[in-house]
C-alpha cells in the first residue's frame, strides 16, 4: 500500500504577515464605507423629518391665509369695546379697542433678522372645537336655532358664539349683533336662543358662529400670528444654524390675552410677506406690496387676491462635506421681500447648511 505524503510546511510568518494587512486594509474601507453609508442616511433622515414637519405646519399656515376675514364683522350696530393681545409686540398689532377687525395685519421687517410677522383675524384661526361650527336662526324659527342632521356638527350648549346680520346687498356690509348692555357675545342655547340675539322682523335669518368653547370672549373673532422667535436653549433644535428660530403659530387666548404658542417649522432664518394687490378693484392683481399699513379695512378685503409667503430654512443639520454655493438668497419676488446675507447672519459655517427658500401662494377665500 502506498503511504500519502502532505506537505508539512504550512505558511511562512512573511505570508501571515502580508495576509494580515490586506485584510486590514479591507475591513478599513469596509469601516469607511459603512460609516459613510450611515452619515448619508441620518442625514437623509433628517433632511425627511424636516420635509414632513414643513408640510404639517405650512399646511396650517396655508389653511389661515384661505380663509382670513371668515365671520369677521364687517361692522358695529353701535360703538363697541374688546381686547385683544394683551402684550407687546403682539398688541401693537390690535384693532381694539373699538375697530373693525381687519383680516389681514403686517408688521414689515419688525421680526428676528427683519423677518416679517403676520398676523390673520378669522374664526377659524383658533383651533378650539367650536369654532369651526356655525348655524343661523329665523324669526319664524326662534326661539330654536338650526340643527343640522349630523349632530357633530352642531354648536353645543354653553359655546360662546357672535351672531350676524348678514347683508343686504353689495353696497352694504355684514353687521354683528350687540344686545342692549352692550354685549356683542352669547351663549349658545340650542333650544332656547337669547331673544336679544335673535331677528327681531318677519323674514330676518341672523347668521351664529362658534368662537370659543366655553371661555367669555375678549374679542368678537379668534387671531392668530405667525412669526420667527428663538426660544429657550433648551428647547432650540441642536441642528439648527446660529442665529436661527423658530416658525410659530400662536393663538391669542379669549382668557386673558396671551399665546397659546405652537411650533410649526424648525431653523428659519427669515419670512418674508408680499400681498399681490388689486388696486383699481377690478379683479386682476396689478401690483405686489410687502406694505398694507395704509389700506383700511374694507380695502384689504377688496383689494388682496394673493398672499405670497417666502420662509428661508434649511434641511437637515450641518453638514461639511456640502457647501451651499452663495452667501446671500433672496426671500421674495417683484422686488419685494429681502436680500438675506447668510455670512452675516449666520456667521461661521453657514456655508454648510442646505438652504432653501420655500415658497406659498395662497388665494384668500372668505375676505
Amino acid at each position: 500500500m502506498k503511504k500519502l505524503k502532505f506537505n508539512k510546511k504550512g505558511f511562512s510568518l512573511i505570508e501571515l504577515l502580508v495576509a494580515l494587512t490586506i485584510l486590514a486594509v479591507i475591513v478599513a474601507i469596509s469601516s469607511d464605507t459603512f460609516r459613510n453609508v450611515l452619515q448619508q442616511a441620518g442625514r437623509e433622515m433628517g433632511i425627511m423629518s424636516t420635509q414632513m414637519d414643513n408640510f404639517v405646519g405650512l399646511g396650517m399656515l396655508t389653511y389661515d391665509i384661505e380663509h382670513a376675514g371668515y365671520g369677521l364683522p364687517q361692522g358695529f350696530r353701535t360703538t363697541i369695546n374688546y381686547n385683544e393681545a394683551a402684550t407687546s409686540p403682539a398688541s401693537n398689532y390690535n384693532d381694539a379697542p373699538s375697530g373693525v377687525p381687519r383680516p389681514f395685519v403686517l408688521g414689515n421687517n419688525t421680526g428676528l433678522n427683519n423677518s416679517d410677522y403676520l398676523v390673520i383675524k378669522s374664526l377659524l384661526a383658533a383651533t378650539n372645537n367650536a369654532c369651526t361650527k356655525w348655524t343661523y336662526i329665523t324669526f319664524e324659527g326662534k326661539p330654536a336655532p338650526k340643527q343640522w342632521a349630523t349632530s357633530g356638527q352642531n354648536l353645543t350648549s354653553g359655546n360662546r358664539v357672535i351672531v350676524i346680520k348678514p347683508a343686504k346687498d353689495i353696497y352694504s356690509s355684514n353687521e354683528l349683533i350687540i344686545d342692549a348692555d352692550g354685549n356683542f357675545y352669547t351663549t349658545f342655547n340650542p333650544t332656547s336662543f337669547s331673544s336679544d340675539f335673535s331677528p327681531q322682523n318677519q323674514g330676518e335669518r341672523y347668521m351664529i358662529y362658534g368662537v370659543d368653547t366655553s371661555t367669555d370672549l375678549r374679542m368678537p373673532f379668534n387671531r392668530t400670528d405667525y412669526y420667527i422667535k428663538v426660544p429657550t436653549t433648551s428647547s432650540m433644535p441642536a441642528m439648527c444654524a446660529p442665529n436661527t428660530g423658530i416658525l410659530y403659530k400662536a393663538v391669542v387666548n379669549h382668557s386673558d390675552g396671551k399665546f397659546n404658542e405652537m411650533p410649526i417649522l424648525d431653523c428659519v432664518a427669515d419670512m418674508q410677506v408680499v400681498f399681490g394687490l388689486d388696486n383699481n378693484e377690478d379683479g386682476v392683481v396689478e401690483t405686489y406690496s410687502d406694505d398694507i399699513s395704509s389700506l383700511t379695512t374694507a380695502q384689504i378685503r377688496k383689494r388682496i387676491k394673493e398672499v405670497r409667503i417666502y420662509i428661508l430654512a434649511h434641511d437637515g443639520g450641518k453638514d461639511n462635506s456640502y457647501t451651499y454655493p452663495s452667501n446671500t438668497v433672496t426671500v421674495g419676488e417683484f422686488g419685494k421681500g429681502s436680500t438675506f446675507n447668510l455670512s452675516t447672519t449666520i456667521g461661521t459655517g453657514w456655508q454648510n447648511y442646505r438652504w432653501k427658500v420655500i415658497n406659498i401662494v395662497v388665494k384668500p377665500k372668505d375676505l
